[in-house]
């Protein structure tokens, strides 16, 4: 309500008498708001508590000057409740101070709040305005509210507002954080104008539910359109690419940032150097390490992982620990790049000092760090030192929900012929996957349990969990060295015809053995002539090995002349080939000749 200026101002008993002259009553008005707006600025928060007394005292607390000023001043200090009773106490029929409370609630990260104030404001009959809608999406937004998301966005269609820009853009945001990218789309091809701030948000809204695809293409769009982009979408499709493993297509959006003159930041450059160690790009990677240090970013603790982890993908692990020395606030992450640039190439010597050396310095491993070092245990065979992790992870009982380090346990078991122990994880594990399935059934098919592989294959397919390619090769395998011939030629079968799987080199390297250990060597010629790849040089060697053990002169003699000519570096096929004495005199001579133009390795032939 606006204050009256006629001299007869009534006044409260417990106001303070005041002069009658409107001018005067003006000059005291303004010279309260300025004092409120110092006291804003200067961070007075007692001088302006005194100063609201005042108001109070004077009758004031209903000007439509005052309470915006007074709604603003305790909103800066964070007094967001007292903030409120202003607001609601307040006979001011516009939205104003409702919206600068709402903004006040949402900057403070009271969404929740935000939007009961918002429902507060509309009981009371006051209409919102275009400076309404976007803190109340915004809101709307952060609590993944989409229902009251939606109601705002049917009371805008139908305000009769003009259009706004900005409040369309909210709505647009709304709509992607709350999943409902569909909705956000065809708001955004209707809308009458975009920015870049309307690029950005639809960008972004499929960017977070990993649509990539889709967020590349309206990139795409967006670059012809010739729209100023900032940095951080060139930064969001870069890792997009990444995730989607078109890490050249990375690297590349991040080089078109430099050549544009574009600000290359800390996250394009983690971006890169990941894209990096992937590729194996050495020399690209040390450029990017370059250009950290001349834009002193070579300090930040992301960029200093992802450069240990990038020179130890790339073999340089001198460089690597050099570099992870280096790094006095060491974090997990930290550590566990280091760990898993050393067992990346199976160096378990330098492995366990690092572990060892985190463990001490008070840093707690998680389950990547766990599901680092178990597969090393298991490729080098050191059971012991995977029993101490399996006690570890017992102990700590932190990684019961996390698949990762209770699959590698299962791994570990099973490539260390400890199958029972293997089956005695795999039944206490609550959740299981592919890889803890594969696991198992490849270490039952080392052991000869054939059967019992096939089985577990069959309840995995019971629980839902669909085969993939490796599970394949596991169960193959095992029917292989169980001799169950018939079964694994029916799973070879149902691999194509019931899980649509395209057989691979190594599935029909299984059949191959399979069919050569039972005798069947005709059979086993025949897959390989007809399979859709060129024979490779372990192929021929297992059915040459097959011919031997069966006695089978023609075929293996056939064998032998293909994988001669392939000209095969490794001597143990040419072993293999002399030890056969029906083709030893055939294959001598090409040997012999090989050799002097290849400087082959010396062979004794068992003729």
């Amino acid at each position: 309500m606006t204050y009256s200026m006629h001299s007869n101002l009534s006044l409260s008993s417990n106001t303070i008498p005041l002069p009658h002259h409107p001018i005067t009553l003006l000059l005291i008005l303004h010279s309260i708001s300025s004092l409120l707006l110092c006291c804003t600025n200067l961070k007075s928060l007692h001088q302006g508590k005194q100063l609201h007394a005042h108001v109070l005292k004077l009758g004031f607390e209903q000007d439509p000057v005052l309470v915006p000023k007074l709604i603003t001043f305790y909103s800066t200090f964070g007094y967001i409740h007292d903030a409120h009773v202003v607001t609601e106490n307040s006979s001011i029929v516009s939205a104003l101070p409702w919206n600068l409370l709402i903004t006040a609630y949402v900057r403070n990260g009271f969404s929740s709040e935000a939007i009961l104030a918002y429902k507060q404001m509309i009981c009371m009959g006051i209409k919102p305005d275009n400076f309404t809608y976007p803190s109340v999406l915004k809101a709307c937004g952060d609590e993944l509210d989409i229902d009251v998301g939606m109601e705002v966005h049917r009371l805008i269609e139908t305000s009769g507002l003009e259009w706004s820009l900005v409040v369309h853009n909210a709505l647009l945001s709304m709509y992607g954080k709350c999943g409902r990218v569909d909705v956000g789309r065809s708001l955004f091809e209707k809308m009458q104008r975009r920015d870049v701030i309307s690029w950005n948000s639809i960008i972004f809204g499929y960017a977070s539910r990993s649509m990539w695809k889709e967020a590349i293409e309206l990139f795409e769009r967006m670059r012809f359109a010739s729209i100023q982009m900032h940095v951080i979408t060139w930064n969001a499709i870069a890792g997009g690419y990444l995730q989607t493993g078109n890490c050249k297509a990375a690297l590349e959006l991040i080089s078109q940032m430099r050549t544009r003159g574009g600000h290359v930041d800390p996250v394009a450059m983690v971006t890169g150097l990941t894209a990096c160690s992937r590729m194996g790009s050495f020399k690209l990677g040390k450029e990017i390490h370059g250009t950290a240090i001349r834009s002193h970013y070579d300090t930040n603790n992301s960029l200093g992982n992802a450069l240990v982890t990038m020179y130890a993908r790339c073999n340089d692990l001198r460089h690597s620990y050099i570099l992870f020395q280096s790094i006095e606030a060491k974090s997990l992450v930290t550590w566990n790049s280091m760990i898993g640039g050393y067992t990346h190439y199976d160096r378990y010597e330098e492995a366990s000092f690092v572990f060892r050396e985190m463990v001490a310095s008070g840093v707690e491993p998680n389950y990547v760090t766990i599901a680092s070092i178990l597969p090393l245990c298991a490729r080098i065979a050191n059971l012991q030192h995977g029993k101490e992790l399996h006690c570890y992870i017992l102990k700590r009982g932190q990684f019961e929900d996390f698949l990762l380090p209770w699959n590698s346990l299962v791994d570990t078991y099973s490539k260390s012929g400890k199958v029972s122990e293997a089956q005695r994880v795999f039944s206490l594990m609550k959740k299981k996957d592919e890889v803890t399935y594969t696991s198992l059934i490849a270490g039952l098919g080392m052991q000869g349990e054939g059967q019992a592989a096939i089985e577990l294959f069959e309840e995995m397919n019971k629980c839902g969990v669909k085969p993939d390619h490796i599970a394949m090769v596991a169960v193959l395998s095992a029917c292989s060295h169980s001799g169950l011939v018939s079964q694994g030629e029916m799973l070879f079968e149902k691999m194509i015809s019931v899980y649509k799987l395209n057989p691979r080199m190594e599935h029909f390297a299984c059949m191959v053995d399979l069919f050569g250990r039972a005798g069947l060597l005709r059979k086993a010629a025949e897959t390989i002539m007809g399979m859709p790849f060129s024979p490779s040089q372990a192929m021929w060697a297992t059915l040459i090995a097959a011919c031997r053990i069966h006695g089978n002169t023609d075929i293996g003699e056939w064998a032998a002349e293909k994988l001669v000519e392939m000209r095969p570096n490794k001597s143990g096929y040419y072993v293999l080939i002399a030890n056969m004495e029906w083709v030893s005199s055939i294959c001598c001579r090409r040997y012999k000749k090989l050799k002097c133009a290849r400087n082959l390795p010396v062979v004794t032939w068992d003729v």
